[in-house]
């Protein structure tokens, strides 16, 4: 099926074009009010207010799921496609961007089965968020996880920004201690993203020999600007790429094998890597540096279209940045600047407007109506040729 919709005059003819895509209708979108305080979520009309999303259902040709009387869809289906995130009231409306972005493009959306990984000691308490996603998804087949941050904050040292050293920003490393452990594959994304493309299609990244991690790799990247001087002058630790051709990768977007990721005690050897740093001070980002030095060189290159990465800016200014060339199938605010942060305060950067068709805050809600008799064309259509990148 072929959609189409007119472009807005006001938006630049090149971004107008992508606008075109990622614009969705949204009848029938009904108001949930919601109000994140210091001790959780109640109704309300003066803060956090988000949109149900609307209804994805699976098509015929979608694989069915089991599922008991009461509809429940247990995290053990094989058929499900697993993603994890974390869930925190600092990055919430990002988090739940991301989640409309991969139900609306999934070809089987019931199938995708969410593992959300929440603070012990977040402002809003983990079932809280979970009433929350609840009311946002209620389709939505997903599990809320507690995630203890004793279990790695005395590990944490400090960073070029004080937001990379929230022990959340660390739960990437404990999915296989934290998510059931029939769960032998899952998709990692960051709170900051939105795909565009059908999550499926990455979900069938075939990982290779015995690689626990995939992800798009940057061999182009100065490897070296990761790790101090101190770390590169002392062979004990630069050793450690000995026999490997390191690249670059972004931890945002990750597929993880689960069951090589325990049996080669992955965490562990993060952790070591954590510990040393704590003593030598070899890094200075929180925690991607470890990722690097366990997997650079060992991890199986998915094609760059599933992260475009770093339009959030550099780590400390935030400055605008352009896609990279080539089709886009993942988007990714990484760095200093937030899409939804930079809207409200009136001085976004060209391509945080992508952002805006999957943000369920409130103030969205008649935007999303005044777009109801908007169409909207194929990814297949604007990616096939990708000049206008």
């Amino acid at each position: 099926m072929r959609l189409r919709f007119p472009t807005k005059p006001a938006v630049p003819p090149l971004l107008a074009v992508f606008l075109m895509f990622l614009s969705h209708s949204a009848v029938g979108i009904r108001n949930i009010p919601v109000r994140i305080t210091s001790v959780g979520v109640e109704s309300g009309f003066d803060a956090a207010q988000f949109s149900e999303a609307p209804e994805y259902r699976n098509g015929k040709e979608c694989a069915s799921q089991s599922s008991n009387r009461e509809n429940f869809v247990s995290s053990c289906d094989p058929s499900l496609v697993h993603v994890a995130m974390t869930l925190d009231s600092e990055y919430l409306r990002g988090s739940i961007a991301a989640v409309h972005s991969v139900l609306r493009h999934a070809s089987c959306p019931e199938n995708v089965f969410l593992h959300f990984v929440a603070a012990e000691f977040d402002p809003a308490s983990p079932r809280v968020l979970s009433q929350l996603v609840r009311s946002t998804f209620p389709s939505l087949s997903f599990k809320v996880y507690v995630f203890r941050e004793d279990a790695v904050i005395n590990l944490i040292s400090s960073s070029i920004r004080q937001a990379l050293e929230s022990p959340l920003n660390y739960a990437r490393s404990y999915l296989g201690d934290i998510l059931d452990p029939c769960v032998d594959r899952v998709i990692y994304l960051d709170s900051d993203v939105v795909v565009v493309d059908d999550i499926t299609k990455l979900w069938s990244t075939r990982l290779t020999g015995s690689r626990a991690i995939g992800a798009p790799e940057y061999c182009h990247a100065n490897f070296t600007k990761y790790f101090t001087s101190g770390f590169w002058s002392d062979p004990g630790l630069s050793g450690s790429f000995s026999g490997r051709k390191p690249c670059y990768f972004n931890t945002g977007v990750m597929v993880m094998d689960l069951v090589r990721w325990r049996e080669g005690s992955y965490r562990e050897k993060i952790e070591t890597w954590m510990q040393i740093q704590k003593k030598r001070r070899i890094y200075e980002l929180g925690s991607l540096p470890p990722f690097l030095l366990v997997f650079a060189g060992d991890v199986e290159a998915i094609d760059h279209r599933w992260n475009q990465h770093g339009l959030g800016g550099d780590n400390v200014r935030g400055s605008c940045r352009s896609l990279h060339k080539g089709p886009v199938s993942l988007l990714h605010w990484s760095g200093k600047g937030k899409p939804w942060v930079r809207l409200d305060e009136k001085r976004p950067c060209p391509l945080d407007h992508l952002w805006e068709p999957y943000d369920l805050y409130e103030h969205k809600i008649d935007r999303a109506k005044d777009q109801a008799l908007l169409g909207f064309s194929s990814l297949s259509e604007l990616t096939e040729d990708s000049s206008f990148l």
